[in-house]
């Protein structure tokens, strides 16, 4: 089994999209909801712990890892998708689509033309996964990552189109996305919130 992590809550008083920026670390919320999801898995079977290299995933992952005696392992493959709007405040239904200078980067929101395709998140999300379950083979690992990126993967391996509504997505804020593996085929699927449910359009993601 390989557990895909959301992060938890991101100190954001600006309400930008942080993306990829450094620096963003979690929230006394998110940090509250890291130790939630630590408790969650305190007997759960894992043998490797692997992280995004955002401060925030590192920081989801610190309780888990400490809990079970591991190190983290940072993977580049679970890393936020790249996004053409970072920095900016940009979110669902705050007005972004009726700015003109978005209408370039708006274009194509089947690829999209604002980000990294959705087609090369799922694959090196997948990649990154599978890493995960050979480190930890025959017992489970955990995967802290971002919402896009693990909705993507999800879609991928349900068979669905890659494009979809934000405000749709299910995956929420410390929020388990499971994949149950049998050798390295992948034949199962299961979602949970231990630490509760949250706004799939949330800023910053």
């Amino acid at each position: 089994m390989v557990h895909l992590l959301r992060h938890g809550t991101v100190h954001n008083p600006e309400g930008i999209l942080y993306g990829r920026l450094p620096g963003f670390r979690l929230s006394d919320d998110g940090r509250a909801q890291a130790e939630l999801v630590a408790e969650k898995l305190a007997d759960a079977d894992l043998a490797a712990v692997v992280a995004s290299p955002l401060q925030r995933a590192q920081e989801t992952a610190t309780p888990i890892a400490k809990s079970h005696g591991l190190d983290i392992v940072t993977e580049e493959g679970l890393i936020e998708s790249g996004n053409l709007f970072e920095g900016k405040r940009f979110g669902v239904g705050d007005g972004a689509l009726r700015r003109p200078a978005n209408w370039r980067l708006m274009r194509d929101p089947f690829t999209p033309s604002w980000g990294e395709p959705y087609l090369k998140i799922a694959h090196r999300m997948f990649g990154a996964v599978h890493r995960a379950r050979a480190l930890a083979e025959g017992h489970e690992a955990v995967c802290v990552s971002h919402q896009l990126p693990i909705w993507t993967l999800r879609r991928y391996l349900l068979g669905q189109r890659l494009w979809h509504d934000p405000r749709q997505r299910q995956c929420a804020l410390a929020s388990l996305t499971s994949v149950e593996f049998t050798g390295t085929t992948v034949t199962g699927l299961r979602y949970s919130e231990p630490a509760g449910s949250s706004d799939p359009t949330a800023t910053g993601a």
